[in-house]
């Protein structure tokens, strides 16, 4: 495999593998005040970086999205006459930022849709939590959405609307009682890291939904990696992205740092 380096600011790197050239240097697009870094595109993906508290579509709030501001970014690249089809196969919540894979076509949008429903890509996310924690763990839940607020809970795994969550936790580093761990998800459940983190004893810092975050706070939680299959090549595609240093990230740069040379190291094996 080929491992593309680049630099989109001194306090963020992202890495981009592929059995094919990647860029080198990613494009920065910047919209209504918004920079999105473009890992990668072709025929048939998109794949980029959303800011935090950028939603991932358009809502009730009538904010700006990464959906519409990408479909802008294609329309004006490529001179696009009329709409411009871009399709959303998976979220994040507000404010996470982190990679996420868009499809340019129909069939990728159906194929990558699939992938994710059968849970065959595999998403890594950074999180500073509250607490110790003191090794690897994994969590099962059964987790049910309240509707009218939003919000979901822990519930019993009989209860109408509960749904099974799991997710594998490791603790990368435990400082000043904080931990910079890993989440590896096996569901895609809403709210699903931060519940589960929150249930076991452990809440992201700056959550102010499912922890003690207080305002002007960012939730420390970064969509860092995920590794997907092209929807139409023979390639498996690997995407990484680091948080710059600020908030509960700041102090954990040397091991944020470790963390991207072992998924380095993971290419390169």
């Amino acid at each position: 495999m080929v491992w593309a380096y680049a630099s989109l600011r001194r306090t963020r790197r992202s890495y981009i593998s592929q059995k094919v050239n990647a860029m080198s240097e990613p494009t920065v697009y910047t919209s209504m005040c918004w920079s999105i870094p473009i890992l990668y595109e072709d025929n048939h993906l998109l794949v980029a970086v959303k800011p935090p508290n950028l939603p991932a579509q358009a809502d009730s709030s009538g904010d700006a999205d990464m959906l519409t501001l990408l479909k802008g970014y294609i329309k004006e690249k490529y001179e696009k006459p009329g709409s411009v089809y871009l399709g959303l196969v998976h979220r994040l919540d507000r404010p996470v930022g982190g990679v996420m894979v868009f499809a340019r076509t129909s069939k990728a949008a159906a194929r990558l849709s699939k992938t994710f429903a059968q849970h065959a890509q595999e998403r890594r996310y950074l999180c500073v939590l509250e607490g110790a924690l003191d090794g690897p763990r994994t969590l099962e839940d059964h987790l049910r959405k309240d509707p009218a607020t939003g919000m979901v809970r822990v519930v019993d795994a009989d209860a109408p609307g509960a749904k099974y969550a799991r997710l594998d936790t490791r603790p990368l580093a435990c400082r000043d009682g904080l931990t910079l761990a890993e989440a590896r998800l096996h569901t895609g459940r809403a709210h699903q890291i931060r519940v589960q983190h929150a249930a076991a004893g452990f809440p992201l810092w700056g959550d102010n939904r499912y922890g003690r975050g207080r305002p002007g706070q960012q939730i420390a939680l970064w969509a860092a990696a995920l590794i997907v299959k092209h929807p139409t090549k023979d390639q498996v595609l690997r995407f990484v992205d680091t948080p710059k240093a600020a908030g509960a990230w700041k102090g954990f740069e040397s091991e944020i740092g470790e963390w991207e040379r072992e998924m380095r190291g993971d290419v390169r094996s």
